[in-house]
């Protein structure tokens, strides 16, 4: 069954001398692939455990033992990332977590490997509430069954998943998953377990259950319940805030950022006031156009579009596109004259935007060429707070994105514009992304309502971003061609 594959039997182990022979005795050696390990870390008991899992090595019937012995207590989840940490250093393919209290049969290791090891999923999970009513039945008392289900419930609709369980400690991971993962950020306490699966559902991994039989004995219990719900119920809201990209949390960077700079569409952004402003069938210049989201849907106005950007583009909607790199304030050669000049998000991520500004109107200008700047309003009222609360905190996406380079207020945008030969015709605020953030629904669309019509109160304080129409002063290499050109004619007509 394994195929040569590697797999090691984590057992994390604290005061556990009653229970820890036990565990290892039970393991069904037969039943698992050929060269097996069995490491067990003690996290500093203050009993005979460690002892107790030397003297217990011929109860495995040939399997290899590891024990490694912590001098200072890690806790559990400190106690797992040493472990998942040993099997990625030693090269194994498959590590299952099993408890040295016993609370979890070892005799399902087999059935919960099988599934990693054939590459059906990234990871399998024991499951007590898999069958209904089984949990209680098999003495699970009342109080942690209720809180099991109404935090299962709560996270999955936080976070769009289906499990049945968050919080079974009984686990088998791929360790290539757990390798592409920052679990080292993970917190030391039991809500380790959850930050661990919030992290394969932001990684795109997939995770399967079965069900396990639920057993409760005399072992002690080192969880505080309440804390640990308020453990659990943070780090779930904290993944969401950041993955809004109002906070950054270096856990939750796992490193699937392919959605970050996606268009925003089907309700009032920066992208959909754009798109709608140029005229069909313009010449559009698209600068910083990314992946050419808005490119196509301008082609769907039959505009002709040259995007430049320092990517790949992903799509062949344009009419020509020029990889370039616009950070230094530089444009590559071979630009022409445009109808429309978009720079939509893109201006925050340049080192000196001003160069850039003042280059496109010397190599673009043309009287009836109207220009549409989009930028995040660093003056936006969440930021705003979170200064006052003395948070300056960068994320993934949003207004302190951590590609950001230059802040703008509505002020400071504008006034950069105007030194470099903008006349602003129009400024106006956009709100914030909240169908992105929370899925197209009521709220969403509520929220989004309430931030408009705060925008038209506050726009300074209420926009999520600032959104710009302007167009160029004419370059002194155009006025003087014109006074030349001028001169000449009122000399012919003067007889000069």
């Amino acid at each position: 069954m394994s195929g040569g594959k590697k797999v090691l039997i984590f057992i994390v182990a604290y005061n556990a001398e009653k229970t820890i022979s036990s565990v290892l005795q039970r393991i069904p050696v037969d039943r698992l692939p050929a060269g097996t390990d069995v490491l067990i870390i003690d996290d500093q008991s203050n009993d005979r455990t460690f002892h107790k899992a030397i003297g217990a090595e011929p109860l495995l019937k040939g399997l290899n033992l590891t024990v490694l012995y912590n001098p200072v207590n890690q806790g559990y989840g400190g106690n797992q990332k040493l472990g998942y940490q040993y099997a990625i250093q030693k090269g194994y393919d498959v590590v299952a977590l099993l408890h040295g209290d016993g609370q979890y049969a070892p005799e399902m290791l087999p059935d919960l490997i099988a599934p990693v090891l054939k590459g059906e999923a990234d990871a399998c999970f024991g499951s007590r509430m898999m069958e209904k009513g089984a949990a209680l039945r098999k003495g699970m008392p009342l109080y942690k069954y209720i809180g099991n289900k109404i935090l299962t419930f709560v996270q999955n609709r936080m976070l769009k998943m289906g499990l049945s369980e968050f919080h079974s400690g009984y686990r088998v991971y791929s360790v290539k998953a757990l390798d592409s993962l920052p679990f080292k950020y993970n917190t030391n306490d039991f809500h380790f377990d959850t930050e661990i699966i919030i992290q394969y559902k932001m990684r795109g991994l997939s995770i399967k259950e079965m069900p396990i039989p639920t057993y409760y004995g005399d072992e002690i219990c080192y969880v505080n319940g309440m804390k640990y719900a308020l453990d659990v119920v943070k780090t779930t809201l904290s993944s969401k805030i950041h993955g809004m990209g109002l906070i950054y949390l270096r856990k939750y960077d796992v490193g699937a950022h392919d959605d970050l700079y996606d268009i925003k569409t089907g309700y009032r952004s920066s992208h959909t006031m754009a798109v709608q402003k140029v005229k069909e069938g313009s010449r559009v210049l698209d600068v910083g156009c990314g992946k050419g989201k808005v490119a196509d849907l301008l082609a769907e106005k039959k505009c002709i579009v040259t995007g430049i950007d320092v990517g790949d583009v992903g799509t062949n909607r344009m009419a020509r596109y020029i990889k370039h790199d616009l950070d230094d304030g530089t444009l590559p050669a071979g630009l022409e004259k445009y109808d429309y000049i978009l720079m939509l998000d893109c201006l925050e991520h340049f080192s000196r935007p001003e160069r850039l500004l003042a280059e496109l109107r010397e190599r673009c200008y043309a009287a009836d060429t109207r220009v549409i700047v989009t930028a995040p309003n660093i003056g936006f009222l969440v930021s705003r707070v979170g200064l006052l609360m003395g948070q300056f905190n960068y994320g993934l996406r949003g207004i302190l994105d951590l590609g950001h380079k230059r802040l703008y207020t509505f002020r400071s945008l504008r006034v950069m514009l105007e030194q470099e030969g903008y006349i602003v015709d129009l400024v106006t605020g956009v709100p914030a992304p909240f169908p992105k953030a929370l899925g197209k629904g009521l709220i969403s669309g509520f929220l989004l309502g309430l931030n408009q019509a705060l925008i038209y109160l506050w726009k300074r304080m209420f926009s999520y971003q600032i959104y710009i129409e302007a167009h160029m002063v004419p370059p002194l290499n155009k006025l003087l061609g014109k006074a030349v050109d001028k001169t000449i004619a009122l000399s012919k007509e003067s007889g000069m």
